[in-house]
């Protein structure tokens, strides 16, 4: 009875070991969350020397500079 059980329990578990079904939808979730702690990393708006505050700092000269040659 035992042996029966661990055959049962081993053939169960070997068609689940093999099914690949879903493995990609992990992989790219965890693709995604990889890419969004990136850019939460590399645009954090807390300092104005982060990616974003030069970009804002460079589009706020460009603005003063066109503003001059506007009427």
């Amino acid at each position: 009875m035992l042996r029966s059980m661990y055959a049962k329990t081993d053939a169960f578990l070997s068609t689940y070991k093999k099914d690949e079904r879903g493995v990609t939808a992990i992989e790219y979730g965890l693709i995604g969350v990889a890419m969004a702690s990136m850019l939460a990393i590399v645009l954090n708006v807390s300092e104005p020397t982060t990616f974003l505050g030069e970009l804002r700092a460079a589009f706020a000269t460009i603005a003063a500079k066109i503003g001059v040659f506007t009427p």
